[in-house]
């Protein structure tokens, strides 16, 4: 692999230095890709307008041709955070807009490319702020196929409209996964709950491998409940990339009621218990059940 130095017409930073990242790879057979450190885009989808794609100006690489907004990737940053820049930087989408959904990645050795598929959760009017961009509109997804489409998108749109259709949550039974760990739980319900929401949250921004879930792309951004009773009630707080639900009475009642509002919205729903009682009694509403050792594994 080698780096070339910049060319006319490559894409640019619309403000700013440069990054060291902001270069052509060449692989051994001479193709050139845009990012010394991979590239990332961002797939926005608005459930009443479709998907946002960039018409790219005639001079930039594959002009001419719709695709995501997006870029080289800088030096140490994820790729969820390299799409949420970039399109931030391209097309003026506001980070607070979106929630990721999945992540989809293309490994060619030496270099990748990872696309983040993220639901649009406060409509938002996309702004031109780039050379590279012609127009930036929102494409209903049964019309994104009738465009001329970059190749690199061509190729993977398939794989990614089919998985638009799968919408992952996550149910936690926290007093039984907190059963599961001997970190003093039986003396401080709350504090253990606590520790409990803090993990989680931190899954919530670094995402899951799909063999966890069984599905396809890459990592996936679950949506996660937690379910908490009885004392540990009292650790109830905003927490990031979790949803808390308080029991008023059985936190069984609520965890079942929760999988029946998830299921018609969601799929596949896991629920999080090694209660076998409650385990069949969502299992009965269509959700899938993992043990607490299951999602322990994902927290380490």
């Amino acid at each position: 692999m080698t780096i070339e130095p910049p060319a006319p017409g490559e894409p640019r930073r619309p403000h700013g230095p440069r990054d060291p990242g902001d270069a052509w790879v060449v692989a051994p057979t001479g193709e050139k890709y845009w990012g010394r450190f991979g590239a990332a885009g961002l797939l926005a989808l608005d459930a009443d307008r479709g998907v946002l794609l960039q018409h790219r100006v005639a001079w930039s690489h594959f002009g001419n041709t719709w695709a995501l907004p997006g870029g080289a990737r800088h030096q140490g940053e994820s790729a969820r955070d390299g799409a949420l820049r970039e399109s931030g930087e391209e097309a003026g989408v506001p980070v607070d807009a979106v929630r990721a959904r999945f992540e989809s990645v293309l490994d060619l050795g030496v270099w990748s490319y990872s696309t983040l598929v993220a639901d649009v959760t406060t409509p938002f009017e996309p702004v031109i702020s780039d050379p590279e961009s012609v127009a930036l509109e929102w494409v209903a997804v049964d019309r994104v196929d009738e465009l001329p489409l970059h190749p690199g998108f061509a190729a993977s749109w398939p794989a990614l409209r089919a998985a638009l259709a799968t919408r992952p949550a996550i149910v936690v039974d926290v007093a039984n996964v907190m059963g599961a760990v001997p970190d003093g739980w039986w003396k401080d319900r709350a504090g253990a709950a606590g520790r409990l929401l803090a993990r989680l949250s931190t899954l919530s921004q670094r995402g899951m491998d799909a063999d966890a879930l069984g599905l396809s792309a890459t990592f996936w951004f679950p949506s996660l409940l937690a379910v908490l009773e009885g004392q540990a009630r009292s650790a109830a707080s905003a927490v990031a990339g979790v949803e808390v639900r308080e029991a008023a009475g059985e936190g069984d009642d609520e965890i079942v009621a929760v999988a029946r509002e998830l299921v018609a919205a969601h799929d596949p729903v896991v629920v999080v218990t090694s209660d076998r009682g409650l385990a069949e009694r969502v299992e009965a509403l269509g959700a899938s059940v993992r043990g607490a050792r299951w999602l322990l594994d994902q927290l380490d």
